[in-house]
C-alpha cells in the first residue's frame, strides 16, 4: 500500500472456490498463501484447468514450511514462482528466505540482509555444515520480551539472539532447510528424523492430499513415524499402505518410512494453516 497498489483481504474461509473467485475478479500481481492452500487449489478436480490471475507474477508461502513438489506443480501449472520465508511473531519480520531469482524449493532459503542465523546444538555449540541444530536469529526487529511471562521470555531472547524453537541444516552456501519443531523432533535406530522431510515425501505420492508425520511408539516402545494422510478424491485405496511406504522408503531412507498409516478427512491445524501436531501425538 505503500507504493500505491491493491490490498485485497479475504474476510472468508480460504477454500479453492473462493480464492480462485478472488484471482479472477481482481487479478492481483502478487498471492500470499500457506502450503496447504497452495496444495488444495493444485487439486481441485472443480478448478483443474483455471488459470487465476493472468497478473500473477509472484506468490508468497509462510505459517508452514512449502513442500518441494507443491512449489515445483505450482510454478509449472500457474507460470509464476512461489517465494516461501520464514518469520516470527517474537522477530516481526521474515529473517530467512528464498529471493525472486534465487529459490531452490525444499529450503527456507538464506538470511534476509540485516539478519545474522546461527545453529545451535543442545549444548550451545555451533554445529558444522550438513548437521542439525536449533536456529537462532539476531536482528534490529526483535522483541524485548513477553508480557509478564518472565521465564519464557529468559529461554527465548537471550541478549542479542532470539531462539526459534526451529531444527534446521545448513549447507556450504548458507542455505537452510527446514527439519521440524524442536519438540516434533525423533530418533529412529538413533538417527534424527525430521517430520517434515518424511511428511513432503508422503504428501508427494500421487494419492495423498496432505500429511503429518509424528512419533509413534511400537511394542518395544520404540519411536517410529506414523503418517495422518488426506487423500485427493476418488482415490483407490487397495494397496495404498504398502504403494505408500515404498514410496516413502525410495524418496527420503529405508528407516524413515511410517510404519503406520492412518486416513483422516481433515489435519487439525491453526488460523494460519500450522498443522497441530501436537493433537495428532496423542492418538
Amino acid at each position: 500500500m505503500s507504493v500505491g497498489a491493491t490490498t485485497i483481504l479475504n474476510p472468508l474461509r480460504p477454500t479453492p472456490d473462493t480464492v480462485f473467485g478472488i484471482l479472477d475478479k481482481h487479478q492481483p500481481t502478487i498471492f500470499c498463501g500457506v502450503p496447504t492452500l497452495f496444495a488444495a487449489m493444485l487439486h481441485d478436480k472443480k478448478f483443474a484447468t483455471a488459470k487465476g490471475s493472468s497478473r500473477l507474477r509472484l506468490s508468497t508461502s509462510a505459517g508452514e514450511a512449502l513442500p518441494e513438489h507443491i512449489g515445483k506443480a505450482w510454478e509449472s501449472r500457474f507460470g509464476t514462482p512461489i517465494i516461501d520465508g520464514v518469520g516470527s511473531t517474537e522477530l516481526l519480520h521474515i529473517f530467512l528466505s528464498n529471493a525472486p531469482g534465487d529459490i531452490i524449493y525444499g529450503t527456507s532459503g538464506r538470511a534476509v540482509p540485516g539478519y545474522t542465523l546461527k545453529l545451535l546444538d543442545d549444548a550451545g555449540r555451533e554445529v558444522a555444515d550438513g548437521e542439525v541444530g536449533e536456529l537462532f536469529v539476531k536482528g534490529p526487529t526483535a522483541a524485548e520480551g513477553y508480557w509478564n511471562q518472565r521465564e519464557k521470555s529468559r529461554q527465548t531472547f537471550q541478549g542479542e539472539w532470539t531462539k526459534t524453537g526451529d531444527k534446521y541444516t545448513r549447507d556450504a552456501s548458507g542455505r537452510y532447510t527446514y527439519c521440524g519443531r524442536a519438540d516434533d523432533m525423533f530418533k529412529v535406530s538413533g538417527i534424527w528424523v525430521s517430520p517434515f522431510e518424511v511428511e513432503a515425501a508422503v504428501a508427494s505420492h500421487p494419492s495423498v492430499l496432505e500429511a503429518a508425520v509424528v512419533p509413534h511408539e511400537d511394542d518395544e516402545g520404540l519411536l517410529k513415524p506414523k503418517a495422518f494422510i488426506v487423500l485427493k478424491d476418488g482415490v483407490d485405496r487397495d494397496g495404498l499402505e504398502e504403494s505408500l511406504k515404498e514410496h516413502v522408503k525410495e524418496t527420503v531412507g529405508m528407516w524413515k518410512y511410517p510404519r503406520w498409516v492412518e486416513i483422516v478427512d481433515a489435519l487439525p491445524k491453526t488460523a494460519t494453516g500450522k498443522i497441530q501436531r501436537f493433537k495428532l501425538r496423542d492418538q
